[in-house]
């Protein structure tokens, strides 16, 4: 799979005026998690915008830190601004090369389904599955085609053609995606609306003898 590189640059405050600042500065403070203790760092948040379109668990980035100790290292976990579109924190964890590890990689659907063209939608319930693999078997993506699936038909996680290599974690019979008709995918909605109203009216309501002095 394919491999990025990234420079880092030790952090020895970790304050929230220094990871502040920082920020300002167009860095991403980052922390790595490995095999002794966490390595505070930060790195160039254009940088890694630039490599980087979408923050993905299953890509190996090999860290140079002060053009030192080099870290290969996958994303463990990342905060997010969502109104100013950039990312705040990363949390990377070392992996070492020739032992197995657990990721995330995501799933890609393929195709117009046949059921669509004939007025069906498509309900996609599964975006990534767990794997279990050596970091040089990590693939980046599983891609699956449905463009022969009729209304009522649905792919499950143990549809994933997988090589002998990756172990995928994620029970199999989960579903991945259905092709259902608009009337159900309305009940559902409606149902699941119907839930969350009532849920929310239970805890609204106090409990036995609540309020009694």
């Amino acid at each position: 799979m394919e491999q990025k590189t990234l420079a880092g640059y030790q952090r020895p405050d970790t304050k929230k005026t220094v990871t502040r600042r920082l920020r300002n500065e167009g860095m991403i403070p980052a922390v790595i998690y490995g095999h002794s203790e966490p390595v505070s760092i930060s790195i160039s948040s254009k940088e890694f915008e630039k490599k980087f379109h979408n923050v993905s668990e299953n890509t190996i980035i090999n860290i140079s830190v002060d053009k030192g100790k080099k870290y290969d290292v996958l994303v463990k976990d990342y905060q997010e601004d969502i109104i100013k579109n950039r990312i705040l924190h990363i949390d990377f964890y070392e992996i070492e090369r020739g032992k197995v590890l657990r990721t995330h990689v995501p799933v890609h659907l393929e195709g117009v389904p046949q059921g669509v063209k004939e007025g069906g939608i498509v309900e996609n319930q599964l975006h990534e599955v767990e794997i279990e693999c050596l970091p040089k078997d990590i693939p980046e993506s599983f891609v699956l085609d449905i463009s022969e699936l009729q209304v009522g038909d649905s792919l499950h996680v143990s549809d994933i053609p997988v090589s002998e290599s990756v172990k995928i974690l994620t029970a199999p019979e989960q579903s991945i995606v259905v092709i259902t008709t608009m009337k159900v995918a309305a009940v559902e909605a409606e149902e699941g609306e119907e839930g969350e109203a009532e849920a929310e009216a239970e805890e609204q309501e106090p409990a036995e003898g609540e309020g009694e002095e």
